[in-house]
């Protein structure tokens, strides 16, 4: 070989760290959080309706009719925009790994305490 060039050592090679992940996996996982966010919201929907399915309606036949939501339409539309960003932000919080990091702990200095009698 030549002096110029030094031979690699075997103990120098850095190595991946295991917890590193790429980032379209980090943003395939997250996206991911977002979609069972919106899953979960529609699960609690589809038992609010239940619920006023088998109790609300058999006892007062009030069937929304009269109720006019059409006016809210792109509320839920927000909403579920908004739904899916917050679990897609939630989801890369805790995927990228931020949420399990530890925290700088402050030290206390102690206070000397009395000598006991």
């Amino acid at each position: 070989m030549s002096p110029l060039i030094e031979p690699a050592r075997p103990g120098s090679a850095r190595r991946p760290e295991p917890t590193d992940q790429h980032w379209t996996m980090l943003l395939f996982e997250s996206l991911s959080a977002g979609v069972m966010a919106v899953g979960l919201g529609m699960v609690v929907v589809l038992i609010v309706v239940g619920v006023y399915v088998l109790i609300v309606w058999p006892l007062t036949f009030w069937d929304l009719a009269n109720l006019g939501t059409e006016s809210f339409n792109t509320w839920a539309d927000t909403i579920l925009w908004s739904v899916f960003a917050g679990g897609t932000l939630a989801g890369y919080w805790c995927f990228s790994g931020a949420a399990f990091k530890n925290k700088v702990k402050t030290r206390v200095s102690a206070r000397p305490g009395r000598a006991r009698k």
